[in-house]
């Protein structure tokens, strides 16, 4: 009834209604591109590797983030004031916070799993399991419930809070650091540094492959060789790739001719490949950093007390933190062409049903 009786108040504008609007498609698509990712990987079994297991727990947690979170927030804008109760709104907040961390230390776990596999890849091909991957999860959930449980200890016993407003507060600034470090600035500066290492494995790993082959196409003539280097050509191919395109970016794919213009060919398709795995980080972690950091600014100094952020600016980098969850499963699937193949086959699949 207090519902009913707040969206009849509710001032509703043409500005309101198309912000609604807008809000309302992005949670749309950010919910329907993560379950289609869920899907693919859950009904393609070329997609079944301990790496998509990961992807796909991302995919779950942008899902909840979509589900559970975007719409309450849309109902908040819209109305301007909170209409649905101190219980729902503790909830909600604690939701938020849970599945919005959970989605940054995803991407950190991810990160991780990419960087041993790429530094440790026969010791760590042994260890890479779906039992793993899942408890790689599980320390994820665990650490986000952590970083988000604490406000509820408080915010319940302080029953100063106007029931007009559902906002995080930031009276406790021991809290403040200790969640922003956890939930962002902490796994912000692991991922930037695992990315940096991975691309520097990966350039010197095919500098290696590329040297060495160059080396036996040059001192081996026959026609032997030249199957070998085949061969081994294929393996290193699959063996990087494992539907990871930031590894797979990374080899180098030469040639195996010995004459002048053959080695330009195989430098140039080495730096087009390196060019390659350089764009694809690069758009990782600049949407991950764009999204995020001015949130997580805002937060940090407005529990300092160095800033008093208005209510639409707070919306505002709040859904330009949500609109993270709707850019991972593009970043993290659409540079891979077995994620390219289980789309096409899905879409086909609705397009006969």
């Amino acid at each position: 009834l207090n519902l009913t009786n707040t969206l009849q108040m509710a001032p509703f504008t043409d500005v309101t209604a198309v912000v609604a609007v807008v809000l309302g498609l992005l949670t749309l698509l950010t919910a329907l591109i993560n379950s289609g990712v869920i899907v693919a990987i859950c009904t393609t079994k070329k997609l079944h590797l301990p790496a998509n297991y990961l992807i796909c727990s991302l995919a779950v947690t942008d899902f909840l983030v979509a589900v559970l979170v975007m719409p309450i927030s849309i109902l908040y804008i819209t109305m301007e004031t909170w209409a649905l109760g101190q219980v729902v709104c503790e909830v909600w907040l604690s939701v938020d916070m849970t599945c919005c961390t959970c989605s940054i230390l995803h991407l950190c776990v991810i990160a991780l799993d990419r960087y041993w596999a790429i530094t440790k890849a026969i010791e760590y091909a042994r260890k890479r399991s779906g039992r793993r991957a899942a408890a790689m999860v599980g320390v994820v959930w665990v650490i986000s419930v952590f970083i988000s449980i604490p406000p509820l200890f408080w915010r319940r016993r302080s029953g100063r809070r106007s029931l007009q407003q559902c906002i995080i507060e930031h009276d406790h600034l021991g809290y403040t650091i200790y969640s922003t470090l956890g939930a962002f600035y902490v796994p912000m500066v692991v991922i930037l540094i695992l990315y940096y290492k991975i691309y520097s494995a990966a350039k010197t790993l095919y500098q290696k492959r590329g040297s060495s082959r160059h080396l036996s196409s040059r001192s081996l003539g026959s026609q032997t060789s030249v199957d070998h280097c085949r061969v081994s050509h294929t393996f290193c191919v699959s063996d990087l790739s494992n539907s990871d395109p930031t590894l797979g970016a990374s080899v180098c794919i030469p040639t195996f001719d010995a004459d002048v213009d053959g080695q330009d060919a195989k430098k140039q398709i080495c730096t087009s490949r390196e060019r390659k795995a350089a764009r694809i980080l690069g758009l990782i972690l600049g949407a991950f950093i764009i999204c995020w950091l001015p949130f997580f600014l805002k937060e940090l100094l407005v529990g300092l007390g160095l800033l008093q952020a208005p209510q639409l600016l707070s919306d505002l980098l709040t859904w330009l933190g949500y609109i993270n969850s709707l850019i991972n499963p593009l970043l993290y699937t659409s540079f891979n062409d077995d994620f390219k193949l289980a789309f096409k086959k899905l879409l086909k699949r609705k397009e006969h049903a």
